[in-house]
C-alpha cells in the first residue's frame, strides 16, 4: 500500500494537476516533467474540472455496465427459490431458462448463492443443522437395488380446506367435527435409473402393500426391468410380514431392511417423497381428495417422461431405460414440460413465479 503523500498518488495528481490549472504551463511540459504520458495528465485534469479534489480519487477499474451480469429480478428469484424450495444450482439453472428464458451456467448460480451465503443446506434450515453426511448408495444397473415406502397424509374435504379457503373460514371450522382420514402414497423408485411408481391407497397393510409391489413389477416390467436384486425398505409391519416375504421371495434376490431409526439407508425413496410434496401434493390448493389423486398420477409421468434429473444427467428418469415404452420421450418438447408445470402448479391465479 501506498503512502497518501507519495508521488503520483492524490496529493502528486492535485501538484501536476495545479501545475496546468493554476499555473497555466502546458499539459505536455507537467507531463514530462512529473513523467507520466499526457493522456493520464489530460484525464486527470478533466476530472478535477468536473469534481474537483473528489475526482482524483482512486476510481474502480470496473466496468460501468456489464451486460452479462445477472439483472436484479433473477438474482431475487434464486434467493426466493433457494429459501423457499431448497432447490439446487443445477435447478435454478434450468427454472431460469425453461420458465423465464433467462440462459445462465451453473457455476453462476452456484457463485451467487455463495455471495448470499446459501450455498450449504445448514444455510437454510432453521436451526442450523447440515442434513447431509458422506456417503453414496450406488446402484450399477437397472433393478439393482428398488426402494420403497409409505408416505402417510391426510385426505382432502370435498371442497378444499383452509388452505383453500384461508383460516377461520367455513370450511376451517368443519375440520374439528369431520374427520376424513388419510391416504396411504405407496411409492417405490428405481435406484439406478430413478423411475418412479406411486399409488394413493386406503391403508398400509400387508395385503395393499402386495398388490401394490406386484402392480409395481408390471410398470418395472414394461420399462424393461424384469429382475430385483435388492429390494430396500423400512421396518414398517407391512414389510417386516410373512406374508410379504412369501409373496415377494420369487421375484427379488435379497429383501434389505433399514437399520432402524436411520431413514437415510432408503434416501433415494425418502427424497422423491419429498420432490413429491413439494412439487405437488401442497404445489397448490385442491378441491377434493379426487383432484389432488388425479394430480398426483400427472406429475409422476411427469418426473418419469418428462421432469430433468440430476442423477441421469438433466435427463428425464425414463431416458436411462428403453425409449420406446412411451411415445412421450421421443415427440417430449419444453412447450409440453411448461404446459404440464402450468397445470400442476395452478398458474392461473397466482403471482409467484415459477
Amino acid at each position: 500500500m501506498h503512502h497518501r503523500n507519495a508521488p503520483l498518488t492524490v496529493v502528486g495528481r492535485q501538484r501536476a494537476v495545479a501545475q496546468v490549472v493554476d499555473s497555466g504551463r502546458p499539459i505536455a511540459h507537467v507531463a514530462a516533467e512529473f513523467r507520466i504520458a499526457r493522456t493520464t495528465l489530460s484525464k486527470w485534469v478533466g476530472r478535477f474540472r468536473e469534481h474537483g479534489e473528489a475526482g482524483l480519487e482512486d476510481h474502480s477499474s470496473a466496468p460501468a455496465n456489464r451486460p452479462t451480469r445477472l439483472p436484479i429480478w433473477a438474482l431475487e428469484l434464486i434467493e426466493s427459490w433457494r429459501r423457499k424450495k431448497k432447490w439446487s444450482a443445477r435447478r435454478i439453472t434450468r427454472e431460469l431458462a425453461d420458465g423465464h428464458g433467462f440462459a445462465c451456467c451453473v457455476r453462476t448460480v452456484t457463485r451467487w448463492l455463495d455471495r448470499l451465503g446459501l450455498n450449504r443446506i445448514r444455510d437454510i434450515t432453521p436451526d442450523g443443522e447440515n442434513l447431509r453426511s458422506p456417503g453414496k448408495i450406488i446402484a450399477r444397473y437397472p433393478g439393482h437395488m428398488v426402494h420403497m415406502d409409505v408416505k402417510k397424509v391426510g385426505k382432502l374435504r370435498d371442497g378444499g380446506g383452509w388452505w383453500a379457503h384461508g383460516r377461520g373460514s367455513v370450511q376451517d371450522k368443519k375440520k374439528h367435527g369431520q374427520r376424513v382420514g388419510y391416504a396411504y402414497l405407496h411409492s417405490i423408485i428405481d435406484g439406478f435409473s430413478r423411475l418412479a411408481y406411486t399409488e394413493a391407497l386406503e391403508d398400509e397393510k400387508a395385503s395393499t402393500t402386495i398388490g401394490f409391489f406386484h402392480r409395481a413389477r408390471v410398470f418395472f416390467a414394461a420399462h424393461g426391468i424384469t429382475r430385483i436384486s435388492r429390494l430396500v425398505t423400512d421396518n414398517g409391519a407391512n414389510y417386516t410380514s410373512k406374508a410379504f416375504r412369501r409373496s415377494t421371495r420369487a421375484f427379488i434376490g435379497r429383501h434389505q431392511r433399514t437399520k432402524i431409526y436411520t431413514p437415510r439407508h432408503n434416501g433415494k425413496i425418502e427424497r422423491y417423497q419429498r420432490i413429491l410434496a413439494d412439487e405437488c401434493l401442497y404445489a397448490r390448493p385442491y378441491a377434493s381428495e379426487n383432484e389432488r389423486r388425479e394430480a398426483i398420477a400427472v406429475w409422476v409421468h411427469h418426473y418419469d417422461y418428462h421432469r430433468p434429473h440430476t442423477a441421469c444427467g438433466d435427463q428425464p428418469p425414463a431416458s436411462r431405460l428403453h425409449t420406446g415404452v412411451d411415445n412421450v420421450m421421443t415427440n417430449y418438447t419444453r412447450r409440453a414440460s411448461r404446459r404440464f408445470a402450468h397445470a400442476v402448479a395452478g398458474r392461473a391465479g397466482r403471482s409467484e413465479p415459477r
